[in-house]
């Protein structure tokens, strides 16, 4: 019965629009036909469907007018949904929740804004999230060959040189033999520039670093259980050569295991307020999820810039709290309980989320992405 007499509205006010048509047509009245539903327009606006009669098509002033007007106005859609996503953590999916729909951009469509422009950012700007260095230490050793036929090391600090006169010195052993091996360690950069950071290994090292690789090779062989020691060579191999090789990867699957992401965050989150199943569904988790992950795309838009002024190091501590304390916050604002109950249920989540799903992702990149190519 509800259909019916929907329908029958419909078709009322279709003839009406049609007879009022008519009538100013008759008196002189220019009218036409929205190009969008095809009824008549008698106004600037279809009264159907709500197209404009001036869609700009022919000036492109009025169509660079529109998308500043849309973009630069206080009362837009795209501003309030910043400054809502910004600051004010939890606000865009108690909106969702609370019917308030039309004042801010759609979750899904921020989502993909969001997660767009921070790609295109990247793209542009030439930066790597993050970039790992590897440097040789050379490391002075002595050799002595004990009279049981045991082999001893004695290792003398990181140098440039050997040192067997005071290994001779501090021993008394004049018959200690002398000389460097070569140690690794690993600097990590964050939001540096790629080209900034180079490999420093010495043709000795790399000599070094394929004798490792052979004799792991050689022990591990056809096992299956020795993948894990191949894919760390490959890996420690491929970033010796670049410092930002594990950039790509990471480019090329963020926006695949992010958008898996999404709906397990929100499956955690209905698992952790399941007693409040009657007043969140899934999809105010689904949301909720949405509009946190747009807040980490926007938040690293900004560490991009800031990394231009402050250290990267730094700029990342700021970041992962910053993240922290939106998580938070939103939590507390969104499902609106008490701060001892949201703070376990933060903790918690946090751990859930890092631990057993943002690991695994990055694990996955390495082995797919870094590895194979």
């Amino acid at each position: 019965m509800p259909d019916d007499f929907g329908a029958i509205a419909e078709l009322g006010g279709a003839v009406a629009i049609e007879m009022v048509a008519t009538t100013l047509a008759e008196r002189g009245y220019a009218t036409g036909i929205c190009h969008n539903c095809g009824a008549p327009m008698i106004a600037a606006y279809c009264a159907a469907c709500g197209q404009e009669r001036d869609t700009h098509r022919r000036s492109l002033w009025g169509l660079l007018h529109d998308l500043v007007a849309d973009i630069a106005s206080f009362d837009s859609r795209i501003l309030r949904t910043v400054v809502a996503l910004i600051g004010r953590p939890g606000e865009l999916p108690l909106a969702f929740r609370e019917g308030r729909t039309r004042r801010y951009v759609p979750a899904v469509r921020l989502y993909l804004f969001s997660s767009l422009l921070f790609f295109l950012t990247l793209s542009l700007s030439g930066i790597a999230l993050i970039q790992i260095e590897l440097q040789e230490l050379p490391n002075a050793y002595a050799v002595k060959t004990l009279p049981n036929g045991e082999v001893i090391v004695i290792s003398h600090g990181r140098t440039s040189r050997p040192i067997p006169a005071s290994v001779a010195a501090t021993t008394g052993d004049k018959s200690l033999s002398a000389g460097v091996h070569s140690g690794m360690t690993t600097s990590v950069h964050f939001f540096g520039r790629i080209g900034t950071f180079h490999q420093r290994i010495s043709p000795a090292g790399w000599t070094q670093i394929e004798q490792i690789k052979t004799s792991v090779l050689r022990a591990v062989g056809n096992d299956r259980n020795g993948w894990m020691a191949k894919n760390a060579l490959a890996t420690i191999e491929k970033l010796g050569r670049d410092p930002a090789a594990l950039n790509g990867p990471l480019t090329t699957w963020m926006p695949r295991f992010f958008f898996l992401l999404l709906p397990l965050f929100a499956a955690l989150l209905g698992v952790f307020y399941v007693r409040h199943r009657k007043q969140f569904y899934f999809v105010d988790h689904l949301v909720f999820s949405l509009a946190m992950h747009s807040f980490v795309f926007a938040i690293l838009i900004v560490a991009i810039g800031a990394a231009q002024v402050l250290p990267g190091g730094r700029v990342a501590e700021l970041i992962f709290l910053a993240i922290a304390v939106y998580l938070f916050l939103a939590l507390k604002r969104f499902y609106l309980q008490g701060w001892v109950v949201t703070s376990f249920k933060f903790a918690v989540i946090s751990f859930v989320y890092v631990v057993f799903f943002l690991a695994p992702a990055l694990l996955f990149v390495l082995l797919t992405g870094l590895v194979a190519g």
